[in-house]
């Protein structure tokens, strides 16, 4: 049986659910699906935090609004932050960014990601959005003008037109042969929740070492700030080694790596680490095709900005299509798709660019350049208008915006 829509999103991830629920009311038959159960298990707000998280920024927030999902996520679990303080832990350069300085309550929220699909699918199970479970893409060609997707169960699916929401190791993206400019950061990123000493006072903290970035990202239950979630960005060999350890031992190395900021590192959830390679689609659009989120860009987890690109691809996206729809254009028009590769692709290439040559220039070892940085730390430290600018970006509320994210 060949089951057919007018638009098939590949992925119900973050992104994928969002750009589906963006179209929900576009006139449009969507068929949305993923190799998950896409159930939601019962929140328990005394749980464990899961290891993945993400750091929403305001245009994340009120794009995740107004599709309905924020109310369900805030009822789950949240963490606010309104400060950010970011030193380099081989000189004495630091700066410290705060909310108030552009009059925002907050720079943005760390969840969950289990907590933000949650939010999304409960909002697509109330939707008529058609849902597709436990549904591994196998095949992919052309057929006539539409796409002929086979399921790994033999299902087969036809649409004229195709989303890639299906993550940094693409299905769609391999099947369809779509060239991607990719290399190795040659780090390896630990990624877990660790309970301290003392508060962390609702600010993201990042130190550079090294071998690479330390960031301690603010999580909250029950009122309490003694919890964050910890991305270290490292070498292969000492992942290796800081993998190997006892929980005692890596609490230990984290607080020395740390400057003890906030106290002894107390208690550590079960690490996981993640190869960092870097990656972009050399086109988002083909011939009724078009990729967004990580199965178009990935970038280095240095400020947390992935998943709030992912969004911004899926509203502008959206917005695409439904003005071509009323228009009454084609929406697998390579000249339509291309609408939405113009207004995206210029923003991720320059925050992928700014943040390899940030990363960069902070694991550089000639002194002129720890000089450099040092210097620059201290320089911005001193302009508040400078730091406006880097808050502003931060809270994603500058540039194009997709209708969306405007206030």
């Amino acid at each position: 049986m060949e089951m057919r829509a007018d638009l098939l999103i590949v992925g119900a991830g973050m992104v994928g659910s969002a750009l589906a629920l963006a179209l929900q009311h576009s006139g449009l038959e969507i068929l949305l699906l993923d190799g998950s159960p896409l159930s939601i298990k019962p929140f328990d707000q005394q749980s464990a935090f899961e290891p993945r998280v993400s750091a929403l920024s305001a245009a994340s927030q009120r794009i995740l609004e107004r599709l309905g999902a924020w109310q369900g996520i805030s009822e789950r679990r949240l963490s606010p932050y309104s400060d950010m303080r970011v030193w380099d832990g081989s000189g004495t350069g630091q700066i410290h960014f705060s909310a108030a300085s552009v009059h925002a309550e907050v720079l943005g929220h760390i969840v969950e990601n289990r907590v933000v699909q949650d939010g999304l699918l409960e909002r697509l199970h109330d939707s008529e959005i058609g849902l597709l479970a436990n549904a591994r893409l196998e095949q992919m060609r052309r057929s006539g003008d539409d796409w002929l997707l086979t399921l790994a169960d033999g299902r087969t699916l036809r649409a004229p037109l195709v989303i890639a929401a299906d993550g940094a190791n693409s299905a769609v993206r391999r099947l369809t042969g779509c060239e991607t400019r990719e290399w190795d950061y040659l780090h390896h990123a630990i990624v877990t929740s660790v309970r301290c000493a003392q508060p962390h006072q609702a600010t993201a903290w990042q130190r550079f070492t090294d071998e690479g970035p330390l960031a301690f990202l603010p999580l909250l239950r029950d009122g309490q700030q003694d919890w964050c979630s910890i991305v270290w960005s490292t070498t292969p060999e000492q992942a290796e080694h800081l993998m190997a350890l006892s929980d005692e031992g890596f609490c230990a190395e984290l607080e020395r790596a740390f400057e003890g900021r906030l106290g002894s590192v107390l208690q550590a959830d079960p690490r996981v680490c993640v190869p960092l390679r870097q990656r972009h689609a050399k086109r988002y659009v083909a011939e009724g095709l078009a990729l967004i989120g990580d199965a178009a860009h990935t970038i280095h987890p240095l400020a947390g900005q992935g998943v709030n690109l992912g969004f911004l691809d899926a509203a502008v996206l959206a917005e695409e299509l439904q003005h071509a729809y009323e228009r009454g254009e084609r929406l697998a028009d390579i000249r339509v798709l291309s609408r939405f590769e113009r207004r995206r692709m210029p923003h991720n290439l320059a925050l992928m660019a700014a943040m390899e040559g940030f990363e960069r220039l902070f694991q550089a070892d000639p002194l002129p350049l720890r000089w450099l940085r040092n210097s620059g730390l201290k320089w911005v430290e001193q302009l508040p208008e400078a730091k406006a600018l880097f808050v502003r970006q931060a809270l994603g509320l500058s540039g194009d915006l997709p209708e969306l994210a405007r206030a």
